[in-house]
C-alpha cells in the first residue's frame, strides 16, 4: 500500500493547547502562503516523484490520501481540490481510495463539502474536541456545538463520511461533561469517532498557564475514568475500538491511520510531513553516496538520497518551517530537513509499538520473523523467539489476550497501560 499525507500548516488562530506545526500569518515567504500553497505542494509532489524513481521505488495506485494540519479547510475547496487531483495525475489513485480532509467546523459551509465531494473527496473528519461551552473556551476553540451539528449533516447530505475527533482532560471538565461530549457526539450519527488525552507542552499557552498555576493539570486518574467511559458508552452505541484511541462501526475504520499503524510506505508532503518507506535502493548518481540531507536542508531532486542497503527503511522529515520549506522546492531541492535508515532492530521496535495499540493485534509469527531478520537468534542454529507461554505473566495481569491464531490483543486495561505494555513486551525480544 502507498498513502500520502498533505499537511497544511494555516490556522485561523492557535489554540492554547497545540503545539502542532501551524501558523496564523497568511504569508510565510518564499510562496507558502495561503493563496500559493496547493501551488507549492504540487510542485513538492513533482519532486518526491522524481527522488522515488532515482531510487527505484514503484508505488502501487494511492490508497489513502489525508490533508491534516493545522487547518486544511482554510484554503479554498478548489485548492484542496487542485491537491488530490496532482496526485491522482503524478502516482494515480485507486478506484476505492479513502480521501479525507480535517475540517474546523468554523471554515466549512454546505457549499464547501458539496464542492470537496464533487472534486472526489470521500470523508470529512472534524475537530469537535467537546460539546460543551466552557471546556470548548478552555481548549480556546471559536466553534460551537451547532456548527459541528451542521458540518456531519452537510457531509451526510452531500455523501461523505464523517468522523468528530473529541479530547479529554482538559482542566476544569467533569466526567459528566466528558460523558455530554460522547453522547453528543454519538447522537450525531457518526460512524467513526477519535479520542484523545490532552497533552499539555510546556511550551504552549495552555502550558505556561498551568505553570503557573491559573489552570490545573490534567490527571492521569481522571483521564483514565474518561478512557473507560468513553468506551463504554461507544460500545453500547454499536462502535467498536479498533485503535487505542479510535472506534468505528465495522468498515469505516481510518483506512489513512490503519496504513500508518500497520507500518505501509507513504509520502509527507508540507512543512514538517513525515515520509516513511520499508524498502528504498540506492541511486546510481554521484552524488547519492550520503544517507543524510546536504547542509541547508533538501536534496536535489535528481540526485536524491543514498541508502545503504535495500533491507533498510527510510524515514524522512520535511523542514518544518514554511519559508524554508518555500525555498528549498523554489531551488528543485526535495524539502527535507533530513532522514535516516530504518535499521532491522528498529523495524521490529516499530512493528511492536505499532501492533499492541490494534485491536486486530500483533502478529507473534510476523514478530518472530523480525526477531531473526533482526539478526537477534541466540546463535546461527537457534532461532530466537518468542511464545505464548513467556507473555503468560501479561496474560495473567490482565493485560492481553492472544488468540488461536497467535495475535496479542491488548485488553482495555492493557489499552489504558499501553506504554507499560510495549515495555514488557520489548523485554520478552530483547531489544
Amino acid at each position: 500500500m502507498f498513502e500520502v499525507y498533505i499537511h497544511v500548516p494555516f490556522c485561523l488562530r492557535r489554540c492554547g493547547y497545540c503545539d502542532f506545526n501551524t501558523y496564523t500569518a497568511t504569508d510565510l515567504g518564499a510562496g507558502a502562503s495561503r493563496g500559493n500553497y496547493a501551488n507549492m505542494v504540487i510542485r513538492e509532489m513533482k519532486l518526491t516523484k522524481q527522488w522515488q524513481l532515482d531510487h527505484g521505488i514503484e508505488e502501487p495506485p494511492v490508497s489513502t490520501v489525508f490533508f491534516g494540519g493545522g487547518t486544511p479547510t482554510i484554503l479554498a475547496a478548489r485548492d484542496l481540490v487542485a491537491m488530490l487531483d496532482a496526485v491522482r495525475k503524478i502516482w494515480s489513485i485507486a478506484p476505492d481510495a479513502e480521501i479525507t480532509t480535517e475540517a474546523n467546523p468554523d471554515t466549512v459551509n454546505e457549499y464547501y463539502i458539496n464542492e470537496l465531494a464533487a472534486g472526489g473527496f470521500t470523508r470529512v473528519s472534524f475537530g469537535m474536541q467537546s460539546a460543551v461551552p466552557h471546556v470548548l473556551k478552555t481548549l480556546d476553540r471559536t466553534h460551537t456545538p451547532a456548527n459541528v451539528a451542521a458540518g456531519v449533516n452537510a457531509a451526510n447530505k452531500a455523501g461523505l463520511r464523517s468522523s468528530v475527533d473529541l479530547i479529554y482532560g482538559a482542566p476544569g471538565e467533569s466526567l459528566d461533561d466528558w460523558r455530554t461530549s460522547v453522547t453528543t457526539a454519538i447522537d450525531l450519527g457518526v460512524n467513526h469517532i477519535s479520542t484523545y488525552a490532552l497533552t499539555v507542552e510546556p511550551t504552549t499557552k495552555m502550558g505556561r498557564q498551568i505553570a503557573a498555576g491559573t489552570l490545573p493539570k490534567p490527571n492521569d486518574d481522571d483521564e483514565a475514568a474518561k478512557y473507560e467511559i468513553a468506551d463504554d458508552l461507544f460500545a453500547a452505541a454499536g462502535l467498536e475500538w479498533y485503535e487505542v484511541s479510535n472506534w468505528a462501526r465495522p468498515g469505516y475504520e481510518s483506512q489513512h491511520n490503519l496504513g500508518y499503524w500497520r507500518n505501509v510506505d507513504w509520502a509527507g508532503l508540507g512543512p514538517g510531513a513525515h515520509s516513511h518507506y520499508n524498502a528504498v535502493t540506492e541511486a546510481d548518481h554521484p552524488q547519492s553516496a550520503s544517507l543524510t540531507a546536504p547542509a541547508g536542508g533538501g536534496c536535489p531532486a535528481d540526485a536524491g538520497l543514498g541508502v545503504v542497503s535495500v533491507s533498510h527503511g527510510l524515514r524522512s522529515w520535511d523542514t518544518a518551517h514554511p519559508r524554508l520549506w518555500g525555498t528549498a522546492i523554489n531551488e528543485n531541492r526535495v524539502p527535507w530537513a533530513d532522514s535516516e535508515t530504518i535499521t532491522p532492530e528498529e523495524n521490529l521496535e516499530e512493528l511492536i509499538m505499532l501492533g499492541l495499540r490494534l485491536h486486530e493485534g500483533l502478529d507473534l509469527d510476523r514478530i518472530n520473523r523480525a526477531i531473526n531478520d533482526a539478526g537477534m537468534s541466540s546463535t546461527p542454529q537457534t532461532l530466537r523467539t518468542v511464545s505464548v507461554d513467556q507473555l503468560a505473566p501479561m496474560i495473567s495481569e490482565g493485560l492481553i489476550t492472544v488468540s488461536d491464531n497467535h495475535r496479542v490483543v491488548p485488553t482495555r486495561r492493557g489499552r489504558l497501560l499501553n506504554d507499560a505494555v510495549i515495555e514488557q513486551f520489548f523485554d520478552f525480544v530483547g531489544v
